[in-house]
């Protein structure tokens, strides 16, 4: 820092005689989106965003990301909020900083391309609902499936924000492919666009500082758009990497309020304003503002969130991203979805087989949806592949992939792979070269018939065309149709407060507290199993003298103590008469719900792993043959095409959409 970009400090008084910076650097406040996106899953509810909203209006950023990405999945899906309204009801306290929105492209909020109409509805109310900037990005990088929603940015005079997705296929930049001539032909491509801002979208955290360096200098001197460098902390090299970009002359980083930063979030904004204090790109935040808002996030909204929180590592950085270059939240679903299929001892496995996927799949950058895309196959390459076969059980996902739905990859995806994945395929063999929105009819119409009975207006009706099965049961919520479940309800503080004190007394040795008085055991007492997530307990219940009474808890063998719910007391809806249980083996899987008693013989078929029906093709009574689908399920957003067992007739069938399953629940059963 040269001395004429020195300021004079006072203890504790940042701001005295602090001049205007020459070129002060512009930040995007990330937190109420991506930073609980990351560290969270997504869980941010908007009464909790109230609270500091005012307060963050006051700061001076250049934008705050309120939306997109997976928050219009998550608010309905699992938070029973309408996503449209937080944009309505955050405009009502941030009213001078601009709001930016994560957009998918042709994507929109999903995880597939969606139809024009559909496109160009979302848009409209995105736009009409308060939306100002829209960070717009593809996973493939291919600016094809811009088409649709730039003009409508236009159209509203809005703010179109282009991204270049950041991947490499080397330790560091260079290589054959995603190289600087890559990037660079990608910025242009953008600028012709009509973009109004260009951000290199770093989402796994690779971006080394040199690199970003060389990235940043390199589009500043072929395109006139602003630049803004987005690069998440997982591997711990951003805030680095923002110095050298702010060297090189981004115009525009992107941060999070310290509460929400760190590990696969970003870094904190705090840092970055002390360290250019008094340069020529100087923020001008104030500190003291912005410790304010802190203090509030602390406080009053954290320990809601806490139990979400990863805290399974020591270590704030993973410098395995490096290796594997997944991005820290679809890490975590992965991490998640092999804990849930018994199967977390395969996670090695798992890293090694991903670089080799995603080349099969043409090296393609890991952001969502094909984070998941080659997430998913992985983890089912993993656990069902044999010697003798790869890929034997390939998402729906992939198979668009591989017809070209999603647009042309860097590299050719591999043939082989290829050709096994479209055998059969329902739109033809034979890939598409076309945008791929060319060869998707309409959907709109077909939707508003479909959800005519529940839709009040295009809000809803472009919520179902997205997210048909979960966004008919949030309508249903919505509107009084069906009571939403206790998991989707708002956790108060109060109940936050008392989980932390069962965990405090837990990790003291008295979660457990006997009662001095309490009665001798009696000659009635019942053992019961008490099924928590996948651990369960042995419990005694003495009837003796009135109302059953829990008279011990006992963690069977092998497992470790765990909190129990805010309210302990067992249901009385238990087996009639339950057997001591046998100690376990350390992650003995709890059982699968079992088949209804009155299920017909047959072939059974099961859920090879956790998740949610999407739909049944084929109703009781239908004639089926052997490997025809019969279920589709999804699993991490990624659709299964589950085929029947064996040929015959559909003797049962045991769930219905939208309903959640465990791993070997019964689906249906052929005979």
């Amino acid at each position: 820092m040269s001395d004429h970009n020195q300021v004079k400090m006072t203890e504790m008084n940042y701001d005295k005689d602090r001049p205007a910076a020459e070129n002060p650097v512009k930040i995007e406040d990330l937190s109420l989106r991506d930073g609980h996106q990351s560290l969270f899953a997504t869980r941010g509810r908007t009464e909790d965003m109230i609270p500091v909203a005012e307060m963050m209006d006051e700061v001076g950023f250049w934008a705050v990301e309120t939306w997109g990405g997976a928050t219009f999945d998550t608010m309905h899906r699992f938070l029973n909020e309408d996503p449209w309204e937080r944009i309505r009801t955050l405009k009502r306290y941030l009213k001078k900083t601009p709001f930016s929105m994560l957009l998918r492209a042709q994507n929109l909020v999903g995880y597939r391309n969606y139809a024009d109409d559909v496109a160009n509805a979302f848009m409209d109310r995105a736009c009409e609902n308060g939306m100002d900037i829209f960070r717009t990005f593809d996973a493939l990088n291919d600016y094809r499936n811009f088409q649709t929603v730039v003009p409508k940015i236009k159209e509203y005079g809005k703010h179109f924000q282009g991204c270049i997705c950041y991947t490499m296929t080397e330790p560091r930049l260079g290589g054959n492919v995603y190289n600087l001539d890559y990037y660079v032909k990608k910025g242009k491509e953008l600028e012709a666009m009509g973009a109004d801002s260009i951000c290199v979208k770093d989402m796994a955290g690779l971006i080394a500082p040199y690199d970003a360096y060389a990235v940043v200098k390199a589009l500043k001197d072929s395109v006139k758009p602003p630049i803004n460098l987005h690069s998440h902390f997982t591997s711990g090299m951003s805030p680095l990497s923002h110095l050298k970009a702010i060297e090189a002359g981004v115009d525009i980083i992107d941060t999070c309020m310290s509460p929400y930063a760190y590990r696969t979030a970003h870094a904190a904004i705090e840092p970055l304003v002390m360290a250019l204090l008094g340069t020529n790109r100087d923020t001008g935040f104030d500190i003291k503002l912005l410790a304010r808002i802190n203090e509030v996030l602390e406080k009053e909204v954290m320990p809601k969130y806490r139990h979400l929180l990863d805290d399974s590592k020591m270590s704030i950085i993973d410098i395995n991203v490096l290796l594997h270059q997944t991005p820290g939240g679809m890490l975590s679903n992965l991490v998640n979805q092999l804990r849930e299929m018994d199967a977390l001892d395969k996670i090695g496995d798992v890293y090694r087989e991903l670089p080799r996927v995603r080349k099969e799949l043409g090296q393609i950058p890991l952001v969502t949806p094909t984070s998941q895309i080659v997430g998913i196959q992985t983890v089912n390459n993993v656990l069902f592949d044999d010697e003798n076969e790869r890929y034997k059980m390939i998402t729906g996902q992939v198979k668009d992939l591989c017809y070209g739905l999603y647009g042309k990859t860097a590299v050719p995806i591999d043939k082989e792979v290829q050709k096994k994945a479209l055998q059969g395929y329902e739109r033809g063999e034979e890939p598409i070269t076309c945008r791929p929105a060319e060869v998707l009819e309409p959907e709109l119409e077909k939707a508003k018939e479909e959800i005519a009975d529940l839709a009040v207006d295009l809000d809803d009706l472009v919520l179902y065309a997205i997210y048909p099965v979960t966004g008919r049961k949030f309508l249903k919520w919505k509107y009084g149709k069906e009571q939403p479940p206790k998991e989707v309800l708002p956790r108060t503080m109060e109940e936050a407060r008392a989980e932390e004190e069962l965990v405090r007394k837990a990790k003291a040795g008295k979660l457990v507290e006997i009662v001095k008085e309490a009665p001798a055991k009696g000659e009635n007492t019942r053992t019961f199993n008490v099924f928590i997530d996948n651990e369960y307990y042995e419990v005694g219940v003495d009837e003796v003298g009135g109302a059953p009474m829990v008279s011990y808890v006992q963690p069977m063998a092998g497992q470790m103590p765990m909190t129990p719910p805010a309210a302990p007391t067992p249901q009385p809806a238990a087996p009639a008469a339950a057997a001591p249980a046998p100690a376990a083996p350390a992650k003995e899987e709890a059982p699968a719900a079992p088949a209804p008693a009155d299920t017909p013989e047959g072939t059974p078929l099961t859920a090879p792993m956790p998740g949610m029906i999407v739909s049944y093709e084929k109703k009781v009574g239908d004639t089926i043959s052997q490997g025809e689908t019969l279920v589709v399920l999804e699993a991490m957003k990624m659709e299964n095409a589950l085929p029947s067992p064996a040929s015959g007739t559909v003797k049962a069938i045991n769930f219905s959409s939208g309903d959640s399953v465990a791993k070997n629940d019964v689906l249906a059963v052929v005979g």
